[in-house]
């Protein structure tokens, strides 16, 4: 589909760490800036207890999950926006990326540098910022530039409405404010997201702390939940180096034995996928039989047609119908055949909108 979530953040934040936990795509990681340059990429499985329900239930041959891509970028440091470090590298980096996971570091540790010398992620937070909005400044003028005669002079209604919302979003950003702050109708935040502007990017802020402040954080990531409330943006708190420990042991059982020491009831790395799942805009529709149980990803608002086409581009040019059985349904009565009998199981043409959780299987002529 296209669509990944980018880490981002200052050099030694765990960014490279964090994705290590995420993906088997194993990320360099060290005690140096810089350490990642070319942007590594995994494709992650999202939990989801509702797959591992139907599957107890139809016992298929194989079972598969839903995934989300993430993308681990290089860290910015001041000056990126004029190419300091690998600024440039970076910022075209991110402008592929979909959604942004901003770690901030929100730990205390005197044998991991930091490149500002001390422990502050709201000036961490700054740095970013500005240097996403300056970008983003550099990125707007120039387009402004160029409808700025056809907006003025010609008649091109489109020329002009493009020209009316740059101009917006250039004295916006001029304030130090993230474009996905500004105030737009719904037409024209539509218009201004085809831009592909840094800082209109939704973004879930990772405040990443020790092990001792795991479950219940500290001042640090306090400090970080307080910002991002007053700017609507979400936030999580994980130990990011504990998480690596976890997920490197074997089995379920250590797993479950190390959490419960922690007083966790599942890694936080779990939470983060569904959360970034989320911020992406995303929603699961579920195809099950003997041969496979299967989580599909959709944009939230698909149609039935397009669910289909996820799973073939044939199933999307030939649609006839959709399916379609509510989860709570097939968990209730237990197979296919007992929702049909029960009138549980609903005929749907081109114009259904697909939810979150359908369980649906297609019919279609080629």
């Amino acid at each position: 589909m296209g669509l990944k979530c980018g880490i981002v953040g200052l050099p030694n934040v765990g960014k490279s760490t964090l994705f290590n936990c995420l993906s088997s795509a194993k990320a360099q990681a060290a005690n140096f800036p810089f350490c990642t340059i070319e942007p590594n990429l995994g494709v992650v499985q999202v939990p989801d207890p509702r797959l591992t329900r139907l599957a107890d239930i139809v016992r298929p041959e194989r079972v598969v999950p839903a995934t989300v891509e993430i993308v681990d970028i290089a860290g910015l440091v001041r000056g990126a926006s004029r190419g300091e470090g690998l600024g440039n590298q970076f910022l075209s980096h991110i402008r592929e990326c979909t959604a942004l996971i901003h770690v901030l570091r929100c730990f205390e540790n005197p044998n991991i540098v930091h490149v500002d010398g001390n422990v502050h992620p709201l000036r961490d937070k700054e740095v970013i910022d500005t240097e996403l909005q300056l970008k983003d400044l550099e990125t707007v003028e120039k387009r402004l530039a160029r409808v700025e005669k056809q907006a003025k002079t010609g008649g091109d209604k489109e020329a002009r409405r493009a020209y009316e919302i740059l101009l917006e979003v250039k004295k916006h950003l001029e304030k130090g404010q993230n474009v996905r702050s500004l105030d737009l109708k719904p037409e024209d935040r539509d218009w201004l997201a085809s831009q592909q502007l840094l800082t209109d990017k939704p973004v879930l802020y990772l405040c990443n702390v020790d092990e001792a402040s795991a479950k219940t954080g500290n001042a640090h990531s306090r400090a970080v939940e307080d910002m991002a409330a007053a700017e609507g943006a979400a936030t999580l708190t994980l130990a990011v180096a504990t998480e690596e420990s976890i997920a490197q042991l074997e089995t379920y059982e250590e797993k479950q034995l190390f959490l419960q020491e922690l007083g966790l009831e599942e890694p936080g790395v779990n939470r983060l996928i569904r959360a970034a799942y989320n911020m992406l805009n995303l929603q699961t529709f579920f195809t099950a039989g003997p041969k496979e149980v299967r989580a599909w990803t959709i944009p939230r608002g698909a149609t039935a047609p397009k669910a289909a086409g996820e799973i073939h581009s044939d199933f999307e040019k030939g649609f006839i119908r959709a399916e379609v059985i509510k989860f709570e349904d097939f968990v209730r009565f237990g197979s296919e055949s007992a929702c049909r009998e029960n009138g549980k199981l609903s005929i749907e043409g081109k114009d259904y909108i697909v939810e979150d959780g359908d369980i649906i299987h297609f019919r279609f002529n080629v």
